[in-house]
């Protein structure tokens, strides 16, 4: 797998993408932001980093030689979606059981459902860019 810009600008736009969804979910419809007990900026911070993270693990995920055992792109990316998505709920769900004494099985489904979505989303825009963005093979003499 090549490292060029292909990878960064599908990498960068997945994650922002991603972030942008996250943020609309929570921030604006379920409106979750109010109830943050450390400074908004710190959260937002996090926040984008883990989106930057999530963005290169789906990207190396979609890529992986498991992954091309499936010779369908849109198959790879909805199942890199599904694994990203089940394995983020996981890990939310094992810290948020930590913080919550008010977790219900129908906000894991919901919860469940969305990152998939989210996820799904954000390798779609990732395989739309890996085949809009064509880069120049050099031979080498």
């Amino acid at each position: 797998m090549k490292i060029g810009i292909r990878f960064f600008l599908s990498w960068i736009l997945s994650a922002i993408t991603m972030f942008t969804l996250f943020y609309v979910w929570h921030g604006v419809f379920l409106n979750d932001f109010k109830r943050i007990q450390f400074p908004l900026t710190w959260f937002i911070t996090f926040a984008a980093f883990s989106y930057l993270l999530i963005g290169a693990g789906m990207y190396f995920l979609f890529e992986s030689r498991l992954m091309k055992r499936f010779e369908s792109s849109i198959i790879r990316a909805l199942i890199t979606g599904i694994i990203s998505g089940l394995g983020l709920v996981m890990i939310a769900t094992v810290i948020h059981i930590s913080l919550t004494k008010q977790l219900s099985m129908n906000h894991l489904l919901i919860n469940c459902v969305w990152q998939v979505a989210e996820q799904s989303v954000g390798v779609m825009v990732m395989l739309v860019l890996k085949y809009v963005i064509r880069e120049h093979v050099h031979e080498e003499i």
